[in-house]
């Protein structure tokens, strides 16, 4: 199956039960596992579970072949695994705590301080 069907097919199924706040990585360049990271909150974990069965059966639907569901249980963290493509469904403060979206983003780049002084903190000196 084509990735670009199934990642439109898995932000789909996420959008049917309103997940919020959906996030797609093109990983390709980091990792040979897998080609797409999807990240998406859920407000509870009764919509962490209906967001993981949606993404799983919309998937199958479409062809694609489930490797395994994880995290179901406490429903905090559903993780998809979809060969291809990767869904995380997690509720907001797992999601921040966690913070993927710096390990498969592209992080910001960080400020140089200036090695300048000001003139005004030259003066003070």
């Amino acid at each position: 199956m084509d990735i670009r069907k199934m990642q439109k097919v898995a932000v789909a199924a996420l959008e049917d039960i309103k997940a919020r706040d959906i996030e797609v990585f093109d990983v390709q360049h980091i990792t040979s596992l897998f080609d797409r990271v999807i990240i998406a909150t859920a407000e509870s974990s009764r919509q962490t579970k209906a967001l993981a069965n949606n993404v799983r059966e919309k998937l199958k639907a479409a062809g694609a072949s489930i490797q395994g569901v994880e995290g179901e249980e406490t429903g905090d963290w559903v993780l998809v695994d979809a060969g291809d493509i990767i869904v995380h469904i997690m509720q907001p403060a797992t999601r921040q705590f966690y913070n993927l979206e710096e390990l498969w983003g592209q992080a910001a780049p960080k400020k140089r301080a200036s090695r300048k002084k000001s003139s005004a903190a030259a003066a003070a000196a």
